[in-house]
C-alpha cells in the first residue's frame, strides 16, 4: 500500500477558503479508480508550526498513485488548492 500525505496553509485562513478547500478535496473522492481511500483532517490547534488541512489518501501501489497525480479529475484540485494555499508539504510512502 502507497500513502500519499499533503498539508495545506491556506493563505488566508477563514471559514469560506477552508469550506472550499474541503469541498475541492471531498470531489476526489469516487472519481478516481485508483484510489482507495481518502481521508481528511482540518487542524484545531492553530499553533505557529500548524498547517490547516491535512489529506491522507491510500494506494494500492506505486502506479496508483502515479496515475492519480495526472488524473483530469485531480488536476483541477490541484490548481484550487494552489490558488487558496501559501505552502504545502508531502511525504509519499510504502507500507504493509
Amino acid at each position: 500500500m502507497v500513502k500519499h500525505i499533503v498539508m495545506f496553509k491556506l493563505a488566508e485562513k477563514n471559514k469560506e477558503n477552508l469550506d472550499q478547500a474541503i469541498t475541492a478535496l471531498n470531489s476526489l473522492k469516487g472519481n478516481i479508480a485508483t484510489l482507495k481511500f481518502l481521508e481528511l483532517g482540518t487542524d484545531f490547534l492553530s499553533s505557529e508550526r500548524s498547517y490547516d488541512i491535512v489529506l491522507t489518501a491510500f494506494f494500492d501501489d506505486r502506479e496508483g498513485l502515479k496515475v492519480y497525480a495526472s488524473h483530469k479529475n485531480h488536476l483541477p484540485v490541484v490548481e484550487k488548492m494552489r490558488s487558496l494555499c501559501s505552502s504545502s508539504i508531502v511525504v509519499d510512502y510504502e507500507t504493509e
